[in-house]
């Protein structure tokens, strides 16, 4: 589980064996959701509303970076962690 970032108690991972469209995991307690990487819109599961807003502000900082892991993901290539 390659684990990308960690910050107030959530933990953003990107998987190899996934599919398109390009996404991330967001982890919170016992919530899990995945989230586009170029909407930031959740493709499924739930967070809560505030760690939802987290991911998202995180995501959107940071949206070039998850483009160049997700590339990495079809490329089979190490992943690079996310401050």
């Amino acid at each position: 589980m390659p684990e990308l970032s960690r910050f107030y108690g959530l933990v953003v991972r990107m998987y190899y064996d996934e599919h398109p469209p390009p996404h991330f995991h967001g982890y919170y307690q016992a919530h899990q959701a995945a989230i586009d990487v170029d909407t930031l819109e959740i493709l499924r599961g739930a967070l809560p509303r505030r760690a939802l807003r987290l991911v998202k502000e995180w995501g959107l900082a940071r949206q070039p970076e998850l483009r160049e892991n997700w590339r990495r993901v079809e490329a089979g290539e190490v992943l690079l962690a996310i401050d």
